[in-house]
This record gives structure tokens, sequence and C-alpha cells, in this order.
């Protein structure tokens, strides 16, 4: 099986080509509804994007944006919304950025009260600290700000993506322990290669100079390991064995380490230098820290129902202001399958139970619809609500499904 390419990267990928100064061409990028609402939000600021068969071809204007003449509506994707907050500050004059419903619950005070200690104006229009926002911008002052790093890396990814473009140096003093920290990572590894350096003092104070530029380039998008996880589960519970190509298994993506997961739950993996293989065996619970794996979380919660004994998924409170409360969701799906469930603010408890086919409802949450996919390999008769919610992050899912030998 060969993965998409990585919604993360592509995200970050699109909005840094987008500040460098000239062409950049981002070859094996995810096309999804998420990149493409964060396409149309940079053409709003006057960027050319041109996509190609296995390219987006990104013309960066140097941090020069101009204000789009109407509303940036970017659906329900998170990181479009929370990336584009700061960098729609960088342009001159009045922005208004929206989403759909679940986006208007979805919080952004912690980014709103940094880009404030900035002296930027960025007000949620409904004053809940949810989106649409209005940012009236003329460029970012930077300095010492802190910033709340509970409840996402997105807001510090924002900040860090715009920073080199800020007018003075900017330090990011983290209040509490920063939540998902594989997705920073992947932040500072891809400003690294586009040419500006990030000081990290553990996670707990960032430092960016200002007058650091991105190099456009020729930049190769990774595999995606949340979709992989799909697939590594499929074998995982069928004791199955399958080939993921593509993918860099040394990859700073928290979901990277979930063929790991798998390992100790009773699979036995193998890596080389850009593939994978994960053979399936007779899976056992076990407990696990899921912090720097949010979005493996809903995959793993559903192996769970076919290992021996509980599953205890812990330190994953994020997940309640993800596209949907995927801790709820998690618990009521599992359930409606008969497996035992206990959810807790920050954890999840499964114990297996005596399964029977049913409805799955996904909350629109594309990552539902992929997990309980898995279910239905070992359990007849399950059918998912609404599949095309996984055109979020991988249109084509459902044509890889099941996963099967190449003719």
């Amino acid at each position: 099986m060969t993965v998409p390419g990585s919604k993360s990267y592509t995200n970050r990928a699109l909005l840094i080509a987008a500040l460098a100064d000239g062409v950049s061409r981002l070859e094996k990028p995810l096309v999804s509804d998420d990149t493409k609402f964060m396409i149309r939000a940079l053409k709003g600021f006057g960027i050319q994007v041109e996509e190609e068969t296995d390219a987006f071809i990104v013309s960066g204007k140097g941090g020069k944006l101009i204000t789009p003449d109407e509303d940036i509506f970017v659906g329900n994707a998170g990181t479009t919304m929370r990336f584009l907050t700061t960098f729609a500050a960088l342009a001159k004059g009045k922005v208004r950025l929206d989403g759909d419903e679940r986006m208007h619950e979805r919080p952004l005070a912690d980014l709103l009260d940094c880009l404030a200690q900035m002296g930027v104006k960025a007000i949620p229009a409904y004053h809940n600290g949810c989106p649409p926002i209005d940012i009236d911008g003329d460029g970012v002052p930077g300095g010492n700000v802190k910033l709340a790093g509970d409840k996402s890396s997105q807001y510090l990814t924002s900040l860090l993506l715009s920073a080199p473009y800020f007018k003075n140096d900017t330090s990011i003093l983290i209040k509490g322990d920063l939540t998902s920290k594989s997705y920073a990572d992947i932040t500072l590894d891809i400003m690294k290669t586009f040419g500006v350096a990030v000081k990290n003092d553990d996670y707990k104070n960032f430092g960016v100079q200002a007058g650091q530029v991105y190099k456009s380039q020729t930049y190769k998008v990774e595999g995606d390991w949340s979709s992989a996880s799909y697939f590594l589960a499929a074998a995982a519970v069928t004791g199955g064995d399958i080939t993921l190509a593509g993918v860099n298994p040394e990859s700073v993506q928290g979901d990277a380490q979930f063929p790991a997961v798998l390992e100790k739950m009773g699979c036995e993996v193998k890596k080389s230098a850009d593939s994978l293989q994960l053979k399936g065996g007779s899976l056992k619970g076990i407990t696990i820290n899921m912090n720097n794996m949010p979005d493996a979380v809903q995959t793993l919660a559903v192996v769970a129902l076919f290992a021996k004994g509980e599953t205890v998924i812990e330190d994953i409170g994020n997940l309640r202001i993800k596209e949907t409360n995927r801790i709820e969701a998690l618990a009521n799906e599992l359930g409606r399958l008969g497996a035992e469930v206990e959810a807790g603010d920050d954890f999840l408890i499964v114990k297996p139970g005596e399964y029977r086919g049913a409805e799955i409802e996904t909350y629109n949450d594309h990552r539902m619809a992929m997990s309980f996919a898995v279910a239905g390999l070992k359990i007849p008769e399950v059918k998912i609500i609404n599949p095309k919610c996984v055109e979020k992050s991988f249109p084509d899912f459902f044509s890889h499904w099941p996963p099967h030998h190449a003719p």
C-alpha cells in the first residue's frame, strides 16, 4: 500500500511556500478537503498556487500579502484555521476567517490571547473564543509572549510558521505542559528544511529571530502516518501482513510510533529505509499514553476490540476539541458494537465484549469513518454512515478498502 502525503506536512509546506520569496514545488502533497481549503485561502491573500497531478506549485511573495476582498472560509479544517489566524495578521487591513458549524465551536482563545499580547487585534465575532475571527492586521510586532500549551500544539505552530516575518524577534513561553509535542517537531523540522532556525528550550520556550526568510525550493512531502494507521490496524486485527511504501519509518510524525504500539500488542514489525512491514499476531490489551499520537487513538481503540484483556488509553484530553468530541464519539460507537467502554476526561478504557453489527455514526469526523472500517473487517454487518467525510484527509480511502493483494 502506498500511503498518501502527510496532511500536517502539506498544510505547513503550503503556508511556508506562500511566505517564501520565489517559486516552490511541493511534490507528492496530500490532495484533500483540508489542503484545498488552505490553497483557496492562500489565493485570497494573493498567492498563486497551481495544482498539478502530483505537485503544488506555489509562487511565494516574501511575506507581502494582499488583503482578501471577501471572507476566508475553511470548513472544518482546524490546522488551516489556526495557521491562518497569525498569517492573516501579516496582511494590512481587515480579514474575517470563518468555517462551518463545528468550527464555530473549536477554541482559539489561547492563540488570540497570545496575539493580543503582541498588540494584534484578532477578535472572535461572537466573543466566545471561537471562529469566525475578525483580524485587523498591519504586520505582527513579535516580542515576548506567553502561550497556554495544554489544549493544542496548533496554536504554537501558527505563531512559529509566521514568526520569521514578524517585526521583531519572538520568544514564546509555554505555560504548563505542551500537548502533542510531536506536531511541534513537525513544524520545527519543516521550518529548518526551508531555512529558518527555531530555538527550542525543552518545549518550554521557543525563540525565532526576525529577518530570517524561507528559501523557495522543491520539497517532497512524506507519507502520512495517520492515514497509514488504518492499514496497519487491518493487518493487526486480521492476522494478515502489510507493507507500506512511501513512508519514512524515522519520521518525526507522532503516528510513526503507531507500529511500535501494535508491536506491544503482539504484532511483528520490520523497517527499511522507506517502507515498513507489519504482520498481525494474537493481540493483547495494553496501557499506553497517547498524547503524542492523538490522531491514532481512534484506530487503537478499534484494534483494542480484538485484543485479549482491557486496553487503557491515557492523556488524550485534547481529543474533546477535535473534529468532534472524539472521546465521547468513541465511547458511543464502540458500545454500539458491544464493547464495554469507560470514558473519562482524558482517558478511555476498552474491554472486549460480544460483538454485533451496527450502524456507525461518524459525527462528520473522517477518523471515525476510517477507524471503524477496521472493525468491519472482523464484525459482519458494520455500516458506516456518511463515508464521504473521509474527503477531509483521504478522499480515496474506500477505494483501497478492504486492503487486499494487488491483482
